[in-house]
């Protein structure tokens, strides 16, 4: 529903942060690494994901879109919630669970509180292949740098253009090979723009 709120830090506790934006007051569950990220006082783009609870509606915050996605990840699987998906994503960064996965550390999960050894597995098994579809991923990186910016900037106005989010990817992914990251969003998206209409 929402993909991130941008807004004024109002408040920062371990486990969550009040976000102000249009006058309302967010609360965001998050986990430590974002709160290592976030800085109270400060205007930050949080990015989101809603649970939807049969009681409760709760939001979740992360500084790094690449955390969400593994947040999300780990959520899928049987025997993870949103908790203890927090409660691994506290313990290592979003990097380090995605090594954990593709290198079979079952260790690295059994070690965090409610994950025993069947599910830990589980992780294993069902999150691999799709850990192996994001390792070499060039678009897979920290957000809040400007090279990243740059990244997504182009992607947004391709899309904006009628290019399919796909296309976008691949061609600003084949850009960053070829010509390195360290380019401005216009260079980018006139990049993107020749190799597309070639």
């Amino acid at each position: 529903m929402f993909d991130y709120i941008q807004g004024k830090v109002v408040a920062r506790q371990p486990t969550h942060v009040v976000v102000e934006a249009g006058g309302i007051g967010y609360l965001l569950n998050i986990t430590l690494n974002s709160y290592d990220l976030i800085e109270e006082g400060k205007v930050e783009k949080v990015y989101t994901w809603l649970q939807v609870q049969e009681d409760a509606h709760r939001l979740w915050g992360f500084k790094e879109p690449a955390e969400r996605d593994v947040f999300l990840h780990l959520v899928s699987v049987s025997g993870i919630g949103p908790n203890t998906a927090r409660l691994i994503l506290s313990g290592m960064t979003p990097e380090e669970c995605r090594q954990a996965i593709l290198t079979d550390n079952e260790v690295a999960f059994r070690q965090v509180k409610g994950v025993g050894p069947k599910t830990a597995k589980r992780v294993m098994m069902e999150l691999k292949d799709k850990m192996l579809k994001t390792a070499g991923d060039p678009l897979n990186v920290k957000a809040g740098s400007n090279k990243n910016q740059s990244v997504e900037e182009a992607m947004a106005a391709l899309i904006t253009l009628g290019f399919v989010k796909s296309q976008a990817e691949k061609v600003i992914s084949q850009i960053i090979r070829d010509e390195g990251r360290d380019q401005p969003t216009e260079t980018l998206v006139r990049m993107a723009l020749r190799l597309l209409s070639a």
